[in-house]
């Protein structure tokens, strides 16, 4: 059983250098004990997911051509996140008008290779 996310939860993704924050719209009219709540479709980069600061993936193509810049050596790239699908849900019983409901133990797949995970889920009373 997992916590339900809220906007604001804190995420982070394994080949990012900080931690990004997750924003969820109040379109759905689901409020947590500290705002909107997510949904497993709310996947939409620098709306829903933020940038983890820079890419150290090699599969990211800024990254990729900054090594090839400097003969080599892993230059990190921007991040821009990218996800290939939804969240992958871990509690699917529980659905909104989108999807299911997102919980702190929900991940989400980068094209460039990274598992996004929540660290935080911004709120600790809801459990989903």
């Amino acid at each position: 059983m997992g916590l339900g996310v809220c906007c604001g939860a804190m995420s982070m993704c394994p080949f990012g250098a900080a931690p990004g924050t997750l924003v969820f719209l109040p379109t759905l009219l689901i409020m947590g004990s500290a705002g909107p709540m997510g949904t497993c479709a709310d996947t939409i980069p620098f709306l829903n997911v933020a940038p983890f600061g820079v890419c150290m993936s090699m599969a990211n193509p800024a990254t990729a051509a900054l090594t090839a810049a400097a003969f080599g050596i892993l230059t990190p790239g921007p991040c821009i996140p990218t996800p290939a699908g939804i969240w992958l849900p871990t509690k699917p019983t529980v659905v909104a008008k989108t999807g299911p409901m997102l919980t702190s133990d929900s991940m989400l797949i980068c094209a460039f290779g990274g598992v996004i995970k929540i660290n935080v889920p911004a709120q600790f009373t809801v459990l989903i």
